[in-house]
């Protein structure tokens, strides 16, 4: 979801080790991390929710009433509305860190995680959905670009190297897009769905464009022998 703006880690000062791990910052990642098994609960139980319903259709919806598609709509509904709260607590998490002072290395740690499982599992969920060439390429294309930068990342590190990325700007408009597709996605409305494949498009290319400026920094060190 948020997008770090450095290659590096930073070494944890000796009042950061005193403090606890559990701070406010830290137990709304927590919390984030701990919504992926009730985003997939919502998903798949109960069965009689309409698992992999077609898009809901605003004409049949008008013509037969809401009744025979109250199931369906509720369980996209609460998706949706457990997406938001996720990415919400994601926001919440920095500011509070930065208001409190309360930064950790565990924090800077499981932040990242917590984001890239939500997106996964959402895009996993819309996949079974959805399941076409568009959202196979997406979901393939965005997991795929996590793994990639965060094994960068890593090595980068190990490299000791402090090189900053200026994709703060990229990164930030590929994690909106990203993450308004995928809310639109899981409303499953089709006076939406148009929109919502139009955005995920506009982040698929936005994520490559981002992994392009970390390889392009990290480039010199990639073609360094031994």
């Amino acid at each position: 979801m948020t997008e770090s703006t450095h290659l590096h880690t930073q070494e944890p000062s000796s009042s950061q080790n005193t403090k606890s791990i559990f701070n406010l910052p830290n137990n709304l990642t927590i919390a984030r991390i701990l919504m992926i098994p009730l985003f997939v609960a919502i998903a798949y139980w109960p069965p009689a929710m309409g698992i992999g319903m077609p898009a809901i259709s605003d004409n049949v919806i008008a013509r037969v009433g809401m009744s025979e598609f109250s199931d369906s709509l509720l369980r996209h509904l609460l998706l949706t509305s457990v997406f938001i709260i996720a990415a919400i607590t994601d926001w919440l998490d920095g500011y509070f860190a930065r208001k409190l002072n309360v930064m950790s290395a565990f924090g800077r740690f499981l932040d990242p995680v917590a984001d890239k499982l939500m997106v996964a599992a959402a895009l996993i969920v819309l996949v079974q959905w959805h399941p076409n060439i568009i959202m196979a390429i997406a979901a393939i294309v965005i997991i795929s670009r996590e793994i990639a930068v965060s094994a960068l990342r890593e090595w980068m590190a190990e490299l000791g190297n402090r090189t900053s990325v200026a994709v703060s700007y990229v990164g930030k408009l590929k994690t909106t897009f990203q993450m308004i597709a995928i809310t639109v996605l899981l409303l499953n409305w089709e006076s939406l769905e148009t929109i919502g494949y139009a955005l995920m498009v506009a982040a698929v290319i936005l994520t490559l464009w981002s992994m392009m400026i970390y390889l392009k920094a990290a480039w010199p060190y990639l073609k360094q022998s031994g």
